[in-house]
């Protein structure tokens, strides 16, 4: 009896050794999300550090299974309102519907919307957002997770991997960090959080969902604007000059929109929030730079790319590191002109 009770508690143990992330692996998925972290609490007040720790904790630092089949960072079950794509695994049942996305970054979009519109969390946008402890345990309270020890385990990782000073810099309390060098090790990272899309697989881009009146893209702010909607009133509506506008957004006239797009505000970033963006079926070089928040001629440089050249679906296009080779092209009898004239 002994000796299987023994044998019992060295299989737990070695469960959890193997299922544990390795504090390489924590830091690895801090200096790739942090910024997008640090914008989605600018945007929707969910404190930076908490997001970060949601994160790590729910895809293992980003080795978990359910990460890397869906880009899904927190855990997020498809509720009864979500049309968007789906996954199944294994959590509380076996095979339970999670969402899918198409980018890390809508992950974290779809979570801060989630927290900031679901009236049981309401409590918690009444906290400090520096309260990382007020979160923690009111996550738990509001029915977030069912492991009784959720709240602990956010405060632990919050305190050992110092994630409360990305609220810190999101508040203007500390200075902002700015994208280092990228590695192997987190471009490899970043690949399998992407959910790398193979080039026979053209789907169609799925639709972003943005807010209402202004919010930020990579730490520049901007509106989601509708076709028809001109140029001029915005610029009017922000108080911005119509020339400034038409520069912010790698535009060269003045017009009424042809379709939905964002709309910046301020100049865009010469980086962008994450290493890499793979390209999807009807994106271009143009919604891509609006997308992540970058500007035109930055990321052709970084691409080493000309004006007019676009990628092919599933080709990696670099956001923060200029890539090695240039990505492969579409058909040239396909080409467009990148920067439309409105």
């Amino acid at each position: 009896m002994r000796l299987k009770l023994q044998i019992l508690l060295i299989t737990m143990l070695l469960s959890r050794l193997l299922n544990a992330q390795t504090p390489e692996q924590v830091y690895a998925y801090v200096n790739i999300y942090k910024f997008l972290a640090v914008s989605e609490m600018q945007r929707t007040g969910v404190p930076a550090s908490i997001i970060l720790a949601q994160g790590i904790h729910e895809t293992g630092a980003g080795t978990s299974d359910l990460v890397i089949a869906s880009n899904n960072h927190f855990g997020i079950k498809c509720k009864s309102g979500w049309t968007g794509q789906t996954v199944f695994h294994d959590d509380d049942a076996k095979g339970e519907c999670f969402r899918s996305y198409a980018l890390a970054a809508d992950s974290y979009r779809d979570h801060s919307d989630y927290l900031s519109q679901t009236p049981r969390y309401a409590f918690l946008f009444k906290l400090n957002p520096e309260d990382y402890e007020g979160w923690a345990y009111g996550l738990k309270k509001a029915g977030y997770a069912t492991n009784i020890r959720y709240s602990q385990i956010l405060i632990k990782l919050i305190e050992e991997y110092d994630l409360e000073k990305y609220s810190l810099i999101a508040m203007g309390k500390l200075p902002a960090e700015q994208p280092g060098e990228g590695t192997l090790a987190k471009e490899m990272m970043r690949e399998s959080l992407q959910g790398f899309t193979d080039t026979s697989d053209q789907r169609p881009v799925p639709a972003a969902s943005y807010p209402d009146g202004a919010f930020s893209i990579n730490a520049a702010k901007c509106v989601y604007a509708k076709a028809g909607v001109s140029l001029l009133s915005i610029s009017n509506q922000y108080d911005i000059p119509l020339a400034h506008l038409l520069e912010f957004n790698d535009m060269n006239q003045e017009d009424i929109l042809a379709n939905d797009q964002v709309i910046f505000l301020q100049r865009k970033r010469k980086i962008g929030f994450t290493p890499i963006h793979i390209v999807q079926q009807g994106e271009s070089i143009y919604t891509i730079c609006q997308r992540e928040g970058i500007r035109y001629e930055n990321i052709l440089e970084l691409n080493l790319l000309r004006p007019g050249e676009e990628p092919a679906p599933g080709e990696k296009i670099y956001l923060q590191t200029t890539a090695g080779t240039k990505p492969l092209l579409r058909n040239a009898a396909s080409l467009k002109t990148a920067i439309p004239s409105s």
